[in-house]
This record gives structure tokens, sequence and C-alpha cells, in this order.
């Protein structure tokens, strides 16, 4: 349809043409004498229109028929797709439903065997009931012909059972812990001997054994009388000066102070020998010689403090605190100086404190203060150790130093690692040759109470303390307490006396269990 029109306008505009064209050649001159030829033309002009209309209507039917045979193909293309897509989902739904009707049969097999299974079940389950029962009853009966034979009844049985469980357990959990408490001593003493060793191995510090008595040497005997005084004047003002017993006796050349205060034995020393190379002895030159001396060593006091503080390279101490330590110079414990004794816990505890990562600035003030309680007058009631935390916290120490003054000996909880390493440092000071000593009878009663604590566990055969109290060894009974349950009470033993007892250092208990068999050869 297209072609057919595009040839009717093709034809239209070239018959539109040679009419203007005749039109025009009528109206001229020239037109009127060539129409005859104009006529040619035209009709020349139309068959070679025509021809070219059919020749362009050819070309135009050859596309379109190309073009129809193109999408002929691609259709018929697509629908063999499509058929072949369909063919496939056929064959799956075939194969699908062949693979359903194989389960189905499957499955019908499976219930079938699934009933086969459960009635199987239900005759063993049945079969079970019986046996049970049946040994239930063969139970019964054998439980009463043992409680005929071994005269027992079940319950009795049962605990006879549960005492010999319950020892097997015991037995097992000594082992345990002993293997546990090995291990960990283990590790723990090797890295703590490290420290410890090199502590000590830094620290050197002279050891002194104060005494409670000292002596001034004089002239000749001729001085005594004057000590002495008309009547015993002198020597009474001297006491009641001084608050120190004067002994003046047959000894040659010299007199003997005795006080337990060793700031009020060197004031009277001192002051006695100034007495002595003054030579005016009586009751006011006494008063006025004793109370400078007095003030001299209160100076004293303040400067040795202040010198300790430095020497530690402590800074930012109250004064107050400072002149605590001073006096800690004529303070002793069980013997052992005191100002001594808390420097040399100082330097352990801030060594201990650097080799743990600690602040050792902060360890030495806790070791130096830690037995500031002891120079407190003893008016004062309570343990040292709280009354050293009390004034250190009243003079706003820091709070690690105030809890490691007040709990070096367990009287509050330690807070920090510093209160241990203080505890340590004491006891490591404490604990060296000739650093202490005690009187003879307190030293007596310690041992005698060290070996009743020790005899007081069951099984323990006898005590003895040796050591100078060091050690005690405990001797058990060898059908009471076996290797397990030994080791055992060595550590129950430590724990009681570290909970109840107060001694220097430390003590080491040692459990000794042997087996002695004897017989005779007549």
């Amino acid at each position: 349809m297209q072609l057919e029109m595009f040839m009717v306008l093709i034809i239209a505009s070239v018959t539109a043409v040679v009419s203007f064209l005749l039109g025009w050649f009528v109206n001229t001159k020239i037109g009127r004498n060539n129409i005859a030829v104009a006529k040619e033309k035209a009709q020349r002009i139309i068959e070679e229109a025509e021809k070219e209309a059919k020749h362009i209507k050819r070309e135009k039917l050859l596309e379109v028929k190309d073009e129809w045979l193109k999408k002929k193909q691609e259709f018929d293309n697509e629908v063999n797709t499509k058929r072949q897509k369909l063919q496939a989902y056929e064959k799956q739904l075939e194969s699908r439903e062949e693979n359903l009707e194989k389960k189905y049969d499957l499955i019908l097999q499976k219930e079938k065997t699934l009933k086969d299974l459960e009635k199987q079940l239900q005759l063993q389950k049945e079969e079970i009931e019986a046996k049970n029962q049946e040994l239930e009853k063969l139970i019964a009966e054998q439980n009463l012909r043992l409680e005929k034979t071994a005269g027992l009844t079940s319950e009795e049985a049962k605990k006879m059972l549960m005492e010999n469980m319950i020892n097997q357990a015991k037995a097992d959990a000594s082992q345990m812990i002993k293997e546990i408490r090995e291990q960990a001593k283990l590790e723990a003493k090797k890295e703590a001997q490290k420290i410890i060793v090199q502590a000590i191995q830094r620290t050197a510090v002279d050891h002194s054994v104060e005494t409670t008595v000292s002596v001034v040497q004089i002239q000749n005997d001729e001085m005594k009388g004057r000590i002495i005084g008309r009547e015993g004047r002198n020597i009474r003002a001297f006491e009641a000066a001084t608050g120190v017993d004067v002994i003046v006796d047959d000894t040659p050349e010299a007199v003997i102070l005795s006080a337990f205060d060793q700031f009020r034995r060197e004031v009277a020393r001192i002051a006695l020998e100034r007495l002595i190379a003054d030579g005016r002895i009586h009751p006011a030159r006494i008063e006025e010689v004793v109370a400078k001396v007095e003030q001299e060593l209160e100076e004293e006091i303040q400067k040795v403090g202040e010198n300790t503080v430095i020497q530690l390279g402590l800074h930012g101490v109250h004064p107050e605190l400072i002149k605590h330590v001073g006096k800690m110079k004529y303070r002793s414990s069980y013997g052992q100086n005191l100002l001594q004794h808390s420097i040399e816990v100082a330097y352990l505890t801030g060594i201990m404190a650097a080799e743990l990562g600690l602040d050792a600035n902060l360890a030495k003030r806790a070791g130096l203060f830690h037995d500031i309680g002891k120079t407190i007058d003893r008016d004062a009631e309570g343990p040292h150790a709280l009354l050293g935390y009390e004034l250190t916290k009243k003079y706003n120490e820091h709070p690690i130093v105030v809890n490691a003054v007040g709990s070096h000996h367990e009287d509050i909880e330690m807070e920090h690692p510093i209160a241990a390493l203080v505890q340590a440092a004491d006891a490591i000071s404490g604990a060296r040759p000739g650093a202490r000593r005690e009187p003879l009878e307190s030293y007596v009663k310690r041992l005698e109470n060290l070996e009743a604590l020790a005899k007081s566990f069951e099984g323990v055969a006898k005590t003895y303390a040796i050591q100078a109290g060091r050690e005690i060894r405990v001797v058990v009974e060898p059908d009471k307490v076996d290797d397990a349950l030994a080791d055992r009470l060595s550590y129950e033993i430590a724990q009681k006396i570290q909970d109840e007892m107060e001694y220097p250092g430390q003590i080491k208990v040692t459990v000794i269990r042997e087996v002695r068999k004897i017989a005779y050869a007549k």
C-alpha cells in the first residue's frame, strides 16, 4: 500500500509539472509553436517516470520481502528456543515426578520398618521391666543375706561406706592441696628470694644491742661521795630531776645509771659527766644542768630527724613527724635501736618496691614510719601500729603510707602491695643475727607457748622448740597421721602460730612422722 501511494504521488507531481509547462508554452508564442515538441517530451518524461516508479516499486518490494523474511526467521528461532525450553521443563517435571514416586515408596518402606522397630522396642521394654523387677527381688534377698552375714543393716553399711569415701576424699584432697601448694611455693619462693636477697645485699646497717644501763667513769672514788651528797641529797635531787636510778657501789671509778627510757638515761649521763667536770654538785646546779641538757637533746632530736629524712631522700615530711623520727634514736625494740631498724626497713622496702615497679619513695616513707607509734608517750593506749596509723593520718601522710603503718602487724587490712613489703622488710630486719634480744622470762614463756600451741593438734605426740624459737619440731603418731595429713598439719600449725603469737622474724614448722619396729633376739 505504501508503494502504491508513493507511485501515485510521483505520477501526480509529474503531471502537475507537465501541465504547468504546457500552460506556460500555450501562453507564450514559443509554446504555441513548439506544442508538438513539448507533448513528445512530456510523453517521454511520463514514460520515464513510470519506468522509474516501477523500478522503485520493485526495489521496495524486495526490501519489504527481505525484512519479512528476516522477521519470520527471528520469530521461528524464538519459537524454537521456547519449544526447546518447554521440552527441557517437561523432562525435569518427569524426572521430579519419578523421584517423588521413589521417595514416597521409600517413606512407606521406612514407616513399615519403624512400626516393626516400635514393636520390637515395646517387647524389649517389657522384658527389661520384668528383669528389673526380678533383679530388685534378688538385690533385696542379697541385702538380707548380707545383713544377716555381716550383722549390719543397710543404713549402717551405707554409713560405713560413706565414711570410707570421705576419708579417701580427704586424703586425695590433702595430696592435691600439697601439690598445688608446693608448685605455688616453688614459683613464688624463687621470685621472692631473688628480690629479698638483692635488697639485703644492697643494705648494710650496723646492729647494736641496747642495754638498760649506762656507765659513767669517774676519776676517783672520792667523787662518789660528792655525787651522793650530804645525807644523800645530791643523788636524790639527781634521780628526781632525771627519773634515772643512780647506782653507786663498790665498782671502782664508775657510777651506773639505770633506766628503761634511753632518752632519760642519756640526759642523766651527759648531765652527770658535766657536773663531774664542773665540780659543783648541789641540787640547784643539778636541776640547771639537767634542764639545759634536756633542751640540747631536744634540739638534737630534731636534727637527727631532719638528717634521717635527708639521708633517705624524702621530702614534704611534717615537722612533727620529723621530731618523732628523731625520737626513735632513743627508743628500742627487743634491744634493737629503733631508728637504725626503721632506716633499714625503709631501705629494704624501697629496694623491693623498685624491683616490683612500685613507687620507691612511698615505700621508703612507709618503711621509715612503720614503728613511729613507739615514740608516742606511754600514756596512750593501743598497739603501736594503730597509734602510728593515727599519727601519720593526723599529719596528712599519703593513704598508702598510712595503711602500711597501720597494717604491718595486721591490725587492719592491707590495701596495697607496699604494706606487704613493709611487713616483710620489718621481719628481715628483726630476724638478722644479733639484731634483737628479749628478757629471759619472756623468751622462755614464748617457747613454752609455742610448744603448747603445736601440741594442741590431734595426733601430735611431742613438740620441741629449737633454734632459739626459730623452729618448732612436731613428732606425730604414725598410726593417726599419714604423710598427706602430716603436710596439712604443718600448714595448719604455721597458720595458728601466725594468727595467735607475736614473735620476731619467722618460725619454721617441721612435722616428723616415723615408724619404728623393734624386736629382740634372745
